[in-house]
């Protein structure tokens, strides 16, 4: 479904070229919730946004459902962007529209037609449980209730895949669970690939099928977390499950 091949992407910083990315291959398969995990900097929401291209790699290949995107010209890219929906850490949400008119937004640049347009909108707020707030404004929400709002924007283009920033990290843990659980309803009910970039591993444990692990830059380890045994090896991976070692029913093995 996605398909990284040797990418690397470097930035230029005040302090000289920096390597956020650095040659990495990576196949994430259709339907799965896949986890990139790593401490700040490590280079997860760069890679994260290559898959549509937000950040452009300097050197390698992106593939999504089969196609190259790194070789499409920008009008077919855009096209292409439409299959994959984006929700961020801090929402994102336009504070002087409505929570309709914020799910109406992609669907309006897409040009669906307003009949259409109405019966989505209603569609995904219904499923993210915000129908009742269709004509309250964002500074009226909590945290939980604009992230929930943002996952029915990003749902509206009813997109293939679905990419998540750091997408509970402002808000409180109880709103958390509530986050992960309808991402969760939504990989289950609709079949959507869903790609979660976190520093927590109690996010990966809770909704995650594989994660992998990076730091400066690299692919360090990946898991497969639906494995009665889990054998981290890398420093980075050791620290990171042993900080939440309780993952359900699995055996988790330092060797």
């Amino acid at each position: 479904m996605i398909e990284f091949r040797e990418v690397s992407k470097t930035f230029n910083t005040p302090n000289g070229p920096l390597r956020a990315v650095d040659s990495v291959s990576l196949t994430i398969e259709r339907g799965e919730i896949f986890g990139l995990i790593g401490f700040s900097g490590a280079g997860k929401s760069t890679l994260l946004r290559m898959i549509n291209l937000l950040e452009r790699p300097d050197e390698g290949t992106v593939t999504v459902g089969g196609v190259d995107l790194t070789g499409l010209s920008m009008r077919e890219l855009r096209r292409r962007r439409l299959s994959i929906g984006m929700i961020f850490q801090h929402f994102n949400l336009l504070n002087n529209l409505t929570v309709y008119d914020n799910v109406s937004f992609p669907l309006e640049i897409a040009k669906v037609p307003k009949a259409e347009r109405k019966r989505r909108i209603e569609e995904c707020l219904e499923m993210v449980g915000l129908l009742d707030k269709a004509k309250v404004y964002p500074a009226k929400l909590s945290g939980g209730q604009k992230q929930r709002v943002a996952i029915a924007r990003a749902l509206a283009n009813r997109p293939e895949v679905l990419l998540c920033d750091e997408p509970t990290s402002s808000v409180d843990p109880q709103t958390t669970g509530s986050i992960l659980a309808s991402l969760k309803e939504i990989n289950e009910k609709l079949g959507i690939t869903i790609v979660l970039v976190t520093h927590e591993m109690n996010v990966v444990k809770a909704i995650c099928n594989k994660v992998a692990v990076m730091e400066h830059g690299r692919i360090v380890e990946q898991f497969d977390l639906d494995a009665k045994e889990i054998a981290p090896k890398s420093p980075i991976a050791r620290f990171l499950f042993q900080s939440e070692i309780s993952l359900d029913s699995r055996e988790v093995v330092y060797a």
